[in-house]
């Protein structure tokens, strides 16, 4: 047993050195894959949102607010469809479709660039509002 007892030492010491090399890479691998998420696709979390006027103007005759906006682009669903995502990083566009919390359905594009996103128009699918902003034809 006396043999035995550096052995198993041994063994348990190489198992808790192998199960913690796999933890510190997991979680370097982990923030790898976020930083590329963040650069890549639509951040849902962006440290700023920006408006463009025809966006504001679409916003304000379709009784959408900011918070409606932030809340589509935390929860809602990329229709692929309508979106462009042929553009290289800050050309890509994304049609972002949910129902708000007053129950209108929306979609709203959405175009990331680094840790920004633009609000490019919204929509409600369901009601068509009149509505004449600037770049109507």
């Amino acid at each position: 047993m006396k043999k035995a007892k550096p052995f198993i030492a041994l063994v348990i010491l190489v198992v808790v050195a192998i199960f913690l090399r796999n933890c510190v890479s997991n979680k370097s691998n982990k923030k790898e894959v976020d930083e590329n998420v963040k650069q890549r696709g639509l951040n849902r979390n962006p440290s700023n949102i920006n408006y463009t006027k025809h966006a504001k103007c679409r916003m304000d005759c379709r009784h959408i607010d900011e918070k409606e906006v932030v809340y589509i682009l935390e929860n809602g669903k990329i229709n692929y469809s309508k979106s462009d995502l042929k553009g290289k990083d800050c050309n890509k566009k994304y049609a972002v479709e949910g129902i708000s919390k007053d129950k209108q359905k929306l979609r709203i594009v959405f175009a990331p660039c680094n840790n920004e996103v633009t609000v490019i128009t919204c929509i409600d699918l369901d009601t068509e509002w009149e509505c004449s902003c600037p770049g109507d034809e």
